[in-house]
């Protein structure tokens, strides 16, 4: 079964037909999917639809965008969740640079927090980054992120960072930008990456693969991902689905 990594079902875009949608995810061939927290409201979404549906997980994390909420008495409450049963991750956490707020320092000081907090509770980390390679690899380095292991979703740098990245252990999230046109670097990336450090991912509802690019995405679309990826490394769709099922689930340490 396909193994979505990296949802957002609790996003309002998902409001209207979110619970036949999930109910349709199995039939279509979607054994588990994790939703990933981007703040302190959508981890706690996350997290009840992890408790509602047994074949969801929740990472608890805030992601760089939203580090302005972040109070120490907040972040107490995400180390409150990380405990939960359901929590199998901390992320999505990292460094944006796309839009000039919020600010680098907070956004580095909220980063390494949070790899400290999945260092406490012997959790892997989610990490997102856009436009800030350097500042990603180099905190990872210093805050030892290959002792904590995780991934670096929705890849979107070179492959001599993708090598970096996988010195340290960290898995490599690949989704629907693999099918795009100007998908090329993330192509590059998969070709030199080991299938053995790939993990199927959505960011759904964001980033639909072709046919559907610019619409909704769901983890239905994830095939088209799967086929990619499959000739890319001149192996079969049904490899790509095993041992990428089985990456998922070494990384978020699950004994389904």
């Amino acid at each position: 079964m396909i193994f979505d990594t990296h949802v957002h079902y609790d996003d309002p875009a998902f409001d209207e037909d979110r619970d036949s949608l999930i109910a349709s995810l199995e039939k279509a061939g979607i054994g588990n999917v994790v939703d990933i927290g981007a703040s302190v409201d959508t981890t706690r979404k996350a997290l009840e639809l992890a408790h509602k549906y047994d074949f969801i997980y929740a990472a608890v994390g805030v992601h760089p965008s939203e580090v302005e909420e972040l109070t120490e008495d907040s972040f107490e409450l995400l180390r409150e969740w990380s405990e939960d049963g359901r929590c199998v991750a901390i992320g999505e956490i990292g460094l944006d640079y796309h839009w000039p707020e919020p600010g680098r320092e907070l956004q580095k000081k909220w980063f390494r927090r949070q790899l400290d907090l999945a260092r406490q509770k012997q959790l892997p980390v989610v990490i997102h980054s856009r436009d800030a390679a350097k500042d990603t690899v180099d905190i990872m380095k210093e805050e030892h992120a290959e002792e904590i292991g995780g991934v670096v979703h929705c890849f979107s740098y070179t492959k001599e960072i993708a090598k970096e990245c996988l010195d340290m252990g960290f898995y490599i999230g690949v989704g629907g930008v693999v099918t795009f046109k100007n998908g090329k670097k993330l192509r590059e990336v998969v070709e030199i990456t080991p299938i053995e450090k790939i993990l199927l991912e959505t960011d759904c509802p964001y980033l639909a693969p072709e046919p559907y690019r610019g619409k909704r995405n769901s983890s239905l679309y994830l095939p088209y991902v799967v086929e990619e990826i499959a000739k890319i490394k001149n192996i079969s769709a049904e490899e790509v689905i095993r041992i990428t099922e089985n990456n998922a689930k070494t990384m978020y340490n699950l004994h389904l």
